[in-house]
């Protein structure tokens, strides 16, 4: 059996923010498998946006329709800092990828004997998103809503979990807040909101260089 193929469908005329406006779509947008990025300077609404798409919090105005098993990793994220990794990754995990993530964990020189309390900021990060992607159903079309997954990861981290997105990107769609940090970053399809116009920019070899100079 195939999985379905995820997509994130916004209306013309949705509007995100809490008692004013913070960004609106004048055009229809639809996203299907693969990454995505949304960019915008800080406090201009990414994580508006995520939250009213993980339904946390509802649009001021328009619509918008998901299709998949929805994740959301807010930034703030935290487990009780007296487990261990291993036990955090055992009681969130299915039982068959369980062995996988403690490979990953290798890999990645994540300590999963430590309790969460004892890691640092980027080892707690490479937690979130081994939870979040080992969680994911191989047989339906999956949405990740990822809120500056990459903040404190080292390079070698982040290229291992890229690896894991390029091979996924057929039933799984990845909406990632982040801030580039690199002008050659490839961005193909990436949301982006430019005081408070949102749009969608796709386009082939795009770079964080084509883009950076739209924010405002």
């Amino acid at each position: 059996m195939q999985p379905s193929t995820p997509s994130i469908q916004l209306e013309s005329g949705f509007e995100i923010g809490y008692t004013d406006v913070l960004a609106r779509f004048d055009r229809p947008v639809t996203l299907a498998g693969g990454t995505h990025f949304l960019l915008a300077r800080n406090g201009r609404g990414k994580t508006t946006l995520l939250r009213t798409l993980a339904r946390s919090l509802k649009p001021l105005a328009g619509d918008f329709c998901l299709n998949g098993f929805i994740q959301y990793l807010p930034e703030n994220l935290k487990f009780d800092a007296e487990l261990p990794v291993s036990m955090i990754f055992r009681t969130l995990l299915p039982k068959a990828r369980f062995r996988e993530a403690l490979d990953l964990a290798g890999r990645i020189e994540l300590d999963v004997k430590k309790t969460y309390g004892r890691l640092s900021t980027g080892n707690r990060r490479k937690t979130h998103l081994i939870v979040a992607e080992f969680s994911i159903r191989r047989e339906a079309g999956n949405i990740l809503l990822l809120d500056e997954p990459f903040s404190g990861l080292d390079a070698f981290a982040r290229q291992a979990f890229e690896d894991i997105w390029h091979g996924s990107s057929a039933n799984v769609l990845r909406l990632v807040s982040c801030h580039p940090d690199y002008d050659a970053m490839p961005l193909p399809s990436a949301l982006m909101i430019e005081g408070k116009t949102a749009q969608h920019l796709n386009k082939d070899g795009q770079t964080w260089n084509d883009l950076k100079t739209l924010l405002n």
